[in-house]
């Protein structure tokens, strides 16, 4: 879908969408937009009759559509409700962006043109604002369907062209080309996480990172043998069980100064998890196929900064496993070394991540001595429990770094929120016969995973984020349709972009 941003004129075909917005000084009525007074006048009134008829109120993301009268040569008139414009975000034109396309993308139509006017009240830069509707309309009409060999001409997308008409549009194309940049980072961690597990392994997962390479990011891969090597028994205990080989890739990418110490991201990558001998019931298994929505995150970020070139340096760490019940699996009970030479003792092998991670964290620390550390990972099911869908959860004993990153979270729409760290938490995975368990226990599992991870940390700045609850959704999402989000890639590069470059 090609999405350009022009000078207003007349439109000659397709879809013409106004605003509308919710008149505060006169309860049930609107407030029509520059360009929506301007076609009320030319149909001598039929317009505003039109709204008034229908009962439309303006509420943000509403819609109504009008019949076309003679003259102009549209196939559709929409009035589209921004609310009210002192209450606008930079988020909510996203929205509304999306909402449109979720309104046209499958209508047969296939020109949309965006009349866009400032909402009045509203406090969003007319340029951001205005760009956002560009991010939205190319965030929501991203579609997973490469597998579908049959599908009714009724849910084909038809829209080719959209354009946003407004008065400093070359500004607001220099700042869309940016969000674009970001959500092609979102498009490629959606398609990860969406990819079957018959698909996407341990190897070929490596393998589709290895592309980034055409991007200017420097990747390398570890094998199971140099993994060995540097004593990751506690990542190599979980894909033990595989027939696929685990690996572990780094990117580097260097866009800021050289001698800049680098941000460092760390993502868990089960590409699936049957629970290993500690297995899962069967139903809903089928969803492990996401059990690397952690990995899949922090390769789009990196696809993202480079895409808009960012002035920072980054390094990304992803540990790729498959963790499956075999005869050469993890048993319960093992005792295994990591590779900071702390002794874990594995109680339930479907705490996975967590093995996955602390090798992953201690290999980033030892070797890149970054300014700080952030984990992703679809963690634990108790953060479901918490949270729900709506926020990520967040651990971290550096308050600044969560403050941003919670900013970052309001900003974008990723949002996250932060949990407690504490000792007599940390108490609860000391174990008899290792120096810790991978597990604590039945109460505060989100909590006891996130103190185990901070073991190998090494006291360098750190956040751990658990997804396990925003990364896949069952139903249509505001930016994104049912199935994988992206969450998180928006929310680190506006962190990034806001306080590191």
């Amino acid at each position: 879908m090609d999405i350009q941003f022009k000078a207003a004129g007349i439109v000659e075909k397709g879809t013409l969408v106004v605003f509308a917005s919710d008149n505060v000084k006169k309860k049930g009525s609107v407030v029509l937009s520059q360009t929506a007074k301007g076609l009320d006048e030319k149909m001598k009134g039929a317009l505003s009759k039109a709204i008034k008829i229908s009962g439309f109120k303006g509420k943000k993301g509403s819609m109504t559509m009008i019949l076309t009268p003679a003259g102009l040569p549209l196939s559709r008139l929409i009035v589209l409700g921004t609310g009210k414009g002192a209450k606008l975000t930079s988020h909510d034109y996203s929205v509304i962006g999306a909402s449109i396309i979720a309104k046209l993308l499958t209508s047969g139509e296939s020109d949309i043109t965006v009349a866009f006017d400032e909402v009045e009240g509203s406090t969003v830069d007319a340029v951001e604002a205005a760009s956002r509707i560009g991010e939205g309309i190319r965030l929501k009409s991203y579609r997973f369907a490469k597998y579908r060999t049959k599908e009714p001409k009724s849910k084909k997308p038809t829209v080719k062209h959209v354009v946003i008409t407004m008065s400093d549009h070359k500004a607001a194309a220099k700042r869309f080309k940016t969000l674009d940049a970001v959500a092609s980072g979102v498009a490629l961690t959606r398609d990860l996480v969406s990819e079957p597990a018959n698909i996407l392994n341990p190897v070929t997962f490596a393998a589709r990172i290895k592309d980034l390479e055409a991007d200017g990011i420097k990747v390398t891969t570890l094998g199971e043998k140099a993994m060995e090597k540097l004593g990751m028994g506690s990542l190599l205990s979980v894909g033990q069980g595989s027939a696929h080989e685990s690996q572990m890739v780094v990117m580097q990418w260097n866009g800021g100064a050289k001698d800049e110490a680098p941000l460092a991201f760390i993502g868990k990558g089960v590409t699936f998890d049957t629970g290993g001998i500690s297995l899962k019931p069967g139903a809903g298994m089928e969803q492990m196929k996401w059990d690397m929505g952690g990995a899949g995150t922090v390769v789009g970020l990196m696809k993202a900064l480079a895409a808009r070139k960012a002035k920072v340096n980054v390094v990304a760490i992803v540990g790729l496993v498959e963790n499956m019940p075999s005869s050469t699996a993890t048993r319960p009970g093992d005792v295994v070394t990591s590779m900071s030479g702390q002794t874990i003792e594995i109680l339930n092998t479907d705490a996975e991540g967590r093995m996955v991670l602390a090798d992953a964290l201690w290999y980033c620390q030892d070797k890149y001595n970054p300014k700080f550390m952030i984990d992703l990972a679809t963690l634990t099911g108790a953060i479901i429990v918490s949270l729900g869908k709506e926020h990520a959860g967040l651990f971290s004993d550096d308050d600044d770094l969560s403050a941003k990153l919670y900013d970052a979270g309001i900003e974008t729409g990723d949002k996250v929120w932060r949990l407690p760290l504490h000792d007599n938490y940390d108490k609860l995975i000391n174990c008899d016969i290792a120096d810790m368990k991978n597990i604590g226990g039945p109460g505060a599992g989100s909590i006891t995973a996130a103190q185990f991870l901070k073991r190998f940390t090494n006291d360098v700045p750190w956040v751990h984020l658990d997804i396990a609850g925003t990364v896949w959704a069952e139903k249509d999402m505001p930016l994104s349709a049912k199935g994988g989000t992206g969450h998180g890639v928006k929310l680190l590069d506006h962190f990034i972009s806001e306080n590191y470059e």
